[in-house]
């Protein structure tokens, strides 16, 4: 994982701790006792910023207070927090954990007390998320429906990586999910999700051409004269999967490039020809049916998607509020 830049502890000011609403005894020491609330304030401030310079900065306290108290919380819970990196530092598995049974006690006391959490207080400003409009749709928006309906406002924006990352860097966005890691060290980014490509055709044309049996045996060649549904003309994903799965390259045309993933499926939903798709969007066509997979690899070509934020730190706490749900949310994607 990543270094990463977030302000979404902001607000959450060091001193003492007010006594915690009922239901928000958030977390335990390994030993069974109350984990201290400022302890646990600072662990969020740098699992979110993913610095202990940068959440020093959105505590107001110095690095050095910051480093001894997650120390601390290690010596409480008995097991490692951060691994420290040469830029900023990323969460062990058991952070990962911690912070989701924290986030939402912490937020909401930070609203009760007036520190300005996530969802108390003047509305926030909209988080401008942008991304692939097949994943967007599929799996981050409705994800991101409970924020919605709790007050988090979404702008939403789809394109190509490279493109909405430049717009990442200008400012017009807070949060891209990218189709690659970016580049260099001015933009942070986090693992979101692996997506998984298979080789897919209608169930008409699965028959027509023998299914998956025949691949398995025949090799791909018996899908001359299928009609390949791609994204675009130089067959990105399918020219990756030939190589990557049979070793060879792939030699033909598109008779239709549509440049949106949900239309490929359609149409071979449809029964126009074959694809190369990502599972997660057409795992439903194939529990239902509708799509049959053609070849089932030991090793599928993978994808993984980050999700990237703009450089420094945001004044919008929303801002840390989506990314981290996307983060868990990412998990069953």
């Amino acid at each position: 994982m990543g270094d990463r830049n977030s302000d979404g502890s902001a607000g959450m000011a060091p001193g003492p701790a007010p006594e915690a609403p009922d239901g928000a005894a958030v977390a335990q020491s390994a030993a069974g006792g109350p984990l201290d609330l400022n302890l646990l304030r600072t662990f969020l401030a740098v699992y979110r910023s993913g610095s202990f310079t940068a959440a020093a900065r959105l505590l107001g306290l110095s690095q050095p207070t910051v480093t001894t108290q997650i120390r601390a919380l290690e010596r409480q819970v008995d097991r490692e927090l951060f691994e420290r990196l040469p830029r900023g530092v990323a969460p062990a598995p058991y952070a990962d954990a911690l912070a989701a049974r924290v986030v939402d006690p912490l937020d909401a006391l930070a609203a009760v007390t007036g520190h300005g959490g996530p969802l108390g207080g003047a509305p926030a400003e909209p988080v401008h998320l942008a991304g692939p409009a097949e994943m967007l749709c599929h799996c981050a928006l409705p994800a991101l429906a409970p924020l919605v309906e709790k007050g988090v406002r979404l702008r939403v924006t789809t394109g190509l990586t490279d493109r909405l990352l430049d717009e990442l860097r200008a400012g017009r966005h807070d949060l891209v999910i990218a189709t690659a890691r970016p580049r260099g060290r001015s933009l942070s980014s986090v693992p979101l999700a692996d997506e998984e490509f298979v080789l897919v055709a209608s169930a008409s044309w699965a028959e027509r051409i023998g299914g998956a049996a025949r691949i398995a045996a025949d090799g791909p060649g018996v899908l001359h004269g299928v009609p390949l549904i791609t994204y675009a003309d130089d067959l990105p994903i399918a020219r990756r999967y030939w190589r990557h799965v049979f070793g060879k390259r792939l030699a033909c045309e598109a008779s239709v490039t549509v440049p949106d993933l949900r239309g490929v499926l359609a149409a071979v939903v449809a029964g126009a020809g074959f694809s190369v798709l990502p599972r997660y969007l057409c795992r439903d066509a194939l529990a239902a049916g509708t799509l049959v997979l053609l070849h089932d690899p030991e090793d599928a070509p993978i994808n993984t998607g980050h999700l990237v934020q703009r450089p420094g730190s945001a004044d919008n706490p929303h801002v840390a509020l989506v990314r981290d749900h996307l983060v868990r949310s990412a998990r069953g994607w």
